[in-house]
Formats: structure tokens, sequence, C-alpha cells
């Protein structure tokens, strides 16, 4: 039986390869953030009593009023509440809305800056949305729960960078310079942006419903401290976008 030799390819026919786009086009840091607030809620929806679940939010959720109080007469709930009830959702509406805005500007955001920083970037984020709504809700006794405020954090880091005032054909958002806070309002694209989502916000804080929601159930200030680190502090997480590679002119005849 005759042998055939297989030639190796070249790196401009590897080039000239579609490449096969994965089913699900998002980074593995957003998808596992996407399962985890979905079994949460799960468990929490489907498993547990409503006693149960007011047990959650009381341990899980971030209030106030635990703040107010020392933390000799209480447990440990204010040093990891800051964090978790970042993961925790108040109703089927309230985890689809944020789940489709963590795909959204999470996917930029967390291909730019990768798993570790994305992940540090969640906590900490967390913690600042946190923090603004505790200064202005001081005694508050009602829980806090939801990943709106790391969200918002995600939106305005994603305005450093994913908008430029110049559009670049065929390039990845993620790949895109950092801009100054000077030059990211010199984008139209984000200055609307940041006009609308304060003025939502400010809707919500007077008590106009949005989105079918009642105004007084939305923290709208958790979202303008999320947004707020997100936009000043993104630079802190940062990290200098992937090369892009350089194709030669005959590889780009070859491929024409």
């Amino acid at each position: 039986m005759d042998e055939h030799k297989v030639e190796p390819q070249s790196e401009v026919e590897l080039l000239a390869e579609p490449q096969r786009e994965p089913v699900f086009n998002l980074p593995g840091s957003v998808l596992a953030s996407l399962a985890i607030l979905v079994a949460i809620y799960a468990v929490q929806t489907l498993l547990l009593s409503d006693n149960t679940i007011d047990w959650l939010f009381f341990n899980f959720g971030f209030i106030p009023l635990r703040y107010a109080a020392s933390l000799a007469e209480q447990g440990l709930q204010p040093f990891w509440t800051p964090l978790t009830y970042s993961l925790l959702h108040g109703s089927i509406e309230h985890i689809v809305f944020n789940g489709l805005w963590l795909m959204a500007f999470g996917t930029p955001v967390a291909r730019r800056i990768g798993t570790a920083r994305y992940l540090i970037f969640w906590v900490f984020s967390s913690a600042a949305a946190a923090a603004l709504h505790l200064g202005l809700n001081w005694g508050s006794p009602a829980p806090l729960v939801g990943a709106s405020g790391v969200i918002s954090g995600l939106m305005g880091a994603a305005c450093r960078f994913a908008f430029p005032p110049e559009r670049r054909a065929n390039q990845a958002a993620h790949l895109n310079p950092r801009l100054s806070v000077v030059e990211t309002f010199r984008s139209r694209t984000v200055l609307m942006f940041i006009i609308f989502w304060f003025a939502g916000n400010i809707l919500i804080a007077s008590g106009v419903p949005i989105f079918g929601g009642e105004g007084q159930d939305i923290a709208w200030d958790a979202h303008i401290g999320g947004f707020l680190f997100g936009f000043l502090l993104f630079p802190l997480f940062d990290r200098a976008p992937p090369a892009q590679p350089v194709i030669s002119e005959q590889t780009e005849t070859l491929q024409s």
C-alpha cells in the first residue's frame, strides 16, 4: 500500500482558515458568574421555604442597620455581606435583567482584564456600591440584594475603553486603548449613555417606576456607587490590551 505524505499547513493557510465561533461567545468568568447567580436563585426559589429565604437575606444581604450597632452585639455578617448581597436576587425579573446587563458589559471588561482581575473587580465594586448605599441609608433595616451595583461598576469601566471617539473597524472592544476621563467625555456615545443612565437612576430615586419596577424597591444609590467606582478606578485594574497579530502584505494577498 502506497503511503502518502501529508504536508503540514503553512502559517498563511492556517490564518486563511475560518475560525469556528463558540456556541456561547462569552468569557468563562462571565459564564461562571451567571451560572453561580442562577444556581443560587434556583436553590433559593425551588428548595427554600419563605422563612429560610428570610434567614438567607438577613445573614447574607447587606443591611445598613448592622453598621449602626456595636459589632460586639452581633455576628460577623458585616464583614461578608458587602460581597454576598451581590449574589442574591429577589425575583426572576431581577436576575434576568441583571444577567442580560452582565453579559453585555461584563464581557468586554472580563476579556480586557482577565479572570483574576475580574473577580477582584467584582469584590471591590460590590463593596463600593454597598458603601454609598450605607452612607445614604444609615440605620435602615431593609436588606440590599442583587448584582446591580457590580454591573453598574462594569458599565463604568466599559465607558473607559469600549466606546472610543473614533470607531476602529473590525476591532474588538476590549482591544481599544483606555481613555482618560476627559477623553471619555469627548465620545458622544459615552456621554449620551452616561446622561441617560444617570437620568434613569434619578427618576428611580424620585419614585418613578422604571422597567415595570417600583422606584422605592430599587437601590439607585448602589448603582451610582458601583458606576463611579468602575468609571474612576478602572485604571487600577486595567492591563495593556493584547497585541493584535500583524498580517503581512503577502498574507493579505493570499487571503483575498
